[in-house]
């Protein structure tokens, strides 16, 4: 319900709702020791992808990192074509449960 009216409000999720969320489940913690756990997951999210590893939460969906090829493009302002390099790029790859979820 919580999740509900943030939507109804920001248009948007935010961190801060996150972090809100967790306390309206009952948990037995502050909302500064809930922020550090939110950006704890994030933190060791992050590091594992650029580390080239897979992040899977079965169930939720699976992060991941994959290489763009380089290529060229278009300046929208001018239209002169310009180089894209390659890079690094992160994937999320939707689970069944969130997928079904959602639909």
């Amino acid at each position: 319900m919580f999740h509900v009216l943030c939507f109804m409000f920001h248009g948007n999720m935010t961190k801060e709702d996150l972090i809100e969320a967790i306390l309206k489940r009952k948990v037995a913690c502050s909302k500064r020791e809930a922020a550090d756990v939110l950006n704890a997951t994030l933190d060791e999210i992050t590091k594992s992808l650029q580390k080239g590893k897979d992040v899977v939460l079965t169930g939720f969906g699976t992060f991941k990192v994959s290489r763009r090829k380089a290529r060229m493009g278009r300046n929208p302002k001018t239209g002169k074509a310009i180089k894209i390099p390659a890079m690094r790029v992160a994937r999320f790859k939707v689970g069944k449960t969130l997928k079904d979820a959602v639909r």
